[in-house]
C-alpha cells in the first residue's frame, strides 16, 4: 500500500497526476452526460404511472449516489492522511467536500421537486430524505473544520477525523428503505439480482451515472491542483510554474 502511494506523497506528483487525468475526465464527461441526456430526456419512453415525471432520474440519481461514494472517496482520503500522514490526502479532503456537499444538495432538490407531484409533498421526514440531509450536514462540518484552523495541517486532521465519524451515515442511507417502512421507494438500480427498470430507461440512467463521475473526477482534479498551488506556493517548483505564466502573459 505505502509503496502505491509512496509517489503521490510528493504534492508535484499528484498535480502533475491531476493535470494529466482533468482533460480525459472533462471529455468523457461531456460526450456522457450529453447522450445520457438527450437519450434519457427526448427518447426514452414515459413511465406508466409517473409519465414524463419519471424523468428527473436523469439528474436525481445520479446526484443522490455520488453523494454517497464522493463521501465514501472523501473518508478513504481522510484515513490516508491520519494513517499516513500523507498532506496531499488531507488536501484531497478539502478539494472532495465542497464537491459532494454541491451534489447532495442537488440530490436533496430534486428529489423535493419530484417529491412534490408524486406524494403531494416537498420534505417529509423520511428514513431517507432525513440520512440524506444528515449527509450534507457532515460535508458542510467537513468543510467548517477544515477552514476554522488557520493551520492547514491540524484543520485536515480534524476534518479527516469528521469525515471518517460520518461513514456510519453511509449504510444507514443505502439501507434505510429496506429497514424503515419509509414513503421513499425502494432500491431500483442496485439491486443484485435484476434491475427494477426498463433497459430502455436504465441504459441512459446508467450512461449519466458515468458522466457525472466523470465530471466530478475532472472538478475534483482540478480543485486539488488549485489546493496544492495554494499550500505549496513557497515551494521552488510552484514557483517556477507561477513564473512562467506570468512569463506567458
Amino acid at each position: 500500500m505505502w509503496k502505491w502511494l509512496h509517489p503521490y506523497a510528493k504534492s508535484e506528483k499528484t498535480y502533475q497526476l491531476c493535470g494529466a487525468l482533468t482533460p480525459w475526465f472533462s471529455l468523457l464527461a461531456f460526450g456522457l452526460i450529453t447522450i445520457g441526456m438527450i437519450w434519457g430526456l427526448l427518447y426514452a419512453p414515459a413511465d406508466y404511472q409517473q409519465g414524463d415525471s419519471f424523468r428527473i432520474i436523469y439528474m436525481h440519481v445520479p446526484s443522490a449516489m455520488l453523494s454517497m461514494s464522493v463521501y465514501a472517496a472523501m473518508a478513504i482520503m481522510a484515513l490516508v492522511g491520519l494513517v499516513w500522514q500523507i498532506k496531499t490526502a488531507d488536501m484531497a479532503v478539502s478539494a472532495i467536500a465542497p464537491v459532494g456537499a454541491v451534489f447532495t444538495a442537488i440530490a436533496l432538490f430534486t428529489g423535493a421537486a419530484w417529491g412534490k407531484p408524486m406524494w403531494g409533498a416537498w420534505w417529509v421526514w423520511d428514513a431517507r430524505l432525513t440520512s440524506e440531509l444528515i449527509l450534507l450536514f457532515l460535508y458542510l462540518g467537513v468543510i467548517a473544520l477544515y477552514n476554522a484552523f488557520d493551520d492547514k495541517a491540524s484543520g485536515g486532521k480534524a476534518a479527516g477525523i469528521l469525515a471518517l465519524v460520518g461513514v456510519v451515515n453511509l449504510p444507514i442511507i443505502h439501507y434505510s428503505v429496506e429497514w424503515w417502512n419509509t414513503l421513499h421507494q425502494g432500491a431500483t438500480i442496485t439491486r443484485f439480482d435484476k434491475p427494477l427498470i426498463d433497459s430502455s430507461m436504465l441504459w441512459p440512467l446508467l450512461i449519466n451515472l458515468v458522466g457525472f463521475g466523470c465530471f466530478v473526477g475532472a472538478i475534483v482534479c482540478q480543485r486539488l491542483r488549485n489546493e496544492i498551488l495554494l499550500r505549496e506556493q513557497h515551494r521552488p517548483w510552484v514557483k517556477s510554474i507561477a513564473m512562467k505564466v506570468a512569463g506567458e502573459k
